[in-house]
């Protein structure tokens, strides 16, 4: 029989509100309540006696078994995660910065404490892929794991693709829709792919890396030059984060815009929808499709984990605590399209082999192979120079570098 979960609830946006109208229309063993918000005078759609400003309300209160975390300050949210499992009470988190940020003193925590964080609504939306990961291919080899994981920026990528729409037009509608926020860097840069990619990669080959040491590069610097390439070539660009496993020894991780062939799943994933392919040694390849973007799609993802919680279920950590020791490294050489403005970048980037270059007035591209290293110790080069790179290469192409 499952237990009462009396929840407090910390944020009530647009994923907050998705998870109230999901909950209102279930006959389930929970209630809400208290919810804490930051603004007191804007208008909500429950009752005032639901809300309050003061987060101690819902941490001390011992009749709350159950937190809730829906907020966007990631330091705020860290410590209203780490005091909730402190002090025993099992949370449920969709906040991907501040989980890929503190993974490993959030696993350290649920172990000394013995309560439970589950955050399946921090990647992919409805895409229950955290789950997946943990429990069905908790004794398979992965070789690798990609996809799109950042509705916003994918919806900005149709647009352009399928209506012609340019790169602010396409932005602006992703706002106006709530898809993007005002300043929309860590969609359309790549970070928010990177975070969900760092806490899958943990369930996948339990290893947590800092997220600071996995090079991502967005599509904020796309032109319609870079457009045109794809579609003579029929192909499509995706934002893409990779996972993958190199060697018994080793495992990379990296966000990248992807020239994507229509033999490929992602091909077809459009707008805000999220997918996500694993390359696994005994299953073969699997997709996973679903949205990515929106209070109702995710909510449904917090909501099944709040399920969860009524029968006490935790995240093992099978492969962090069975670790065959992977080393992350971005010591790798990457088969990339480069487009610029300045000569110069392309012989800061030292690519190893060139298959294609090509000048013609302002569109100078060059594709070859190029270690990620030197993406990373020129990505400032890269942005001055407003130029775009794709990852130019299927997954079978990633080669491991000679590791000093």
């Amino acid at each position: 029989m499952s237990k009462k979960l009396n929840i407090g609830l910390f944020g009530f946006g647009v994923v907050g509100q998705g998870l109230y109208d999901i909950i209102k229309t279930k006959n389930l063993n929970l209630e809400i309540k208290k919810i804490a918000i930051k603004d007191a005078t804007k208008k909500r759609s429950l009752p005032e006696h639901y809300f309050t400003t003061d987060k101690n309300e819902l941490l001390n209160n011992p009749e709350i078994n159950t937190i809730i975390e829906l907020i966007n300050d990631t330091e705020a949210a860290f410590d209203i995660v780490s005091t909730a499992l402190k002090t025993g009470k099992n949370v449920v988190s969709a906040s991907k910065k501040m989980i890929a940020t503190y993974l490993d003193e959030l696993i350290a925590l649920q172990n000394e404490y013995g309560t439970s964080l589950l955050y399946e609504g921090a990647v992919c939306g409805s895409i229950p892929i955290i789950r997946n990961l943990e429990e069905y291919y908790d004794n398979e080899l992965l070789h690798s794991i990609s996809g799109i994981f950042n509705g916003s920026s994918n919806y900005i990528l149709s647009k352009g693709f399928l209506e012609n729409l340019d790169y602010a037009s396409a932005l602006k509608q992703a706002q106006d829709l709530g898809f993007a926020e005002t300043d929309p860097i860590s969609d359309v840069g790549g970070f928010d792919s990177k975070y969900k990619l760092v806490i899958a990669a943990a369930h996948a080959y339990g290893v947590v890396i800092d997220p600071k040491d996995v090079f991502n590069f967005g599509i904020q610097n796309l032109g319609a030059n870079d457009i045109q390439y794809a579609r003579e070539k029929n192909l499509k660009i995706k934002l893409v984060p990779v996972a993958k496993e190199l060697d018994d020894a080793h495992v990379t991780l990296f966000v990248l815009p992807k020239f994507v062939t229509e033999t490929e799943f992602l091909y077809n994933v459009e707008y805000e929808y999220n997918g996500v392919t694993v390359q696994a040694a005994f299953a073969d390849q699997q997709f996973f499709f679903g949205k990515g973007a929106g209070g109702h799609p995710t909510g449904s993802a917090v909501l099944s984990d709040i399920a969860a919680l009524r029968y006490d279920y935790q995240y093992e950590y099978k492969k962090t605590k069975e670790s065959k020791g992977l080393n992350f490294t971005n010591d790798i050489e990457l088969n990339i399209y480069l487009r610029y403005d300045n000569e110069q970048l392309v012989d800061l980037l030292d690519f190893k082999t060139i298959n294609e270059r090509y000048y013609s007035g302002t569109y100078k591209y060059v594709t070859g192979k190029v270690n990620l290293k030197k993406l990373i110790e020129h990505q400032d080069a890269i942005n001055a120079d407003n130029a775009f790179i794709a990852f130019a290469d299927q997954l079978a192409g990633i080669s491991l570098a000679a590791i000093v």
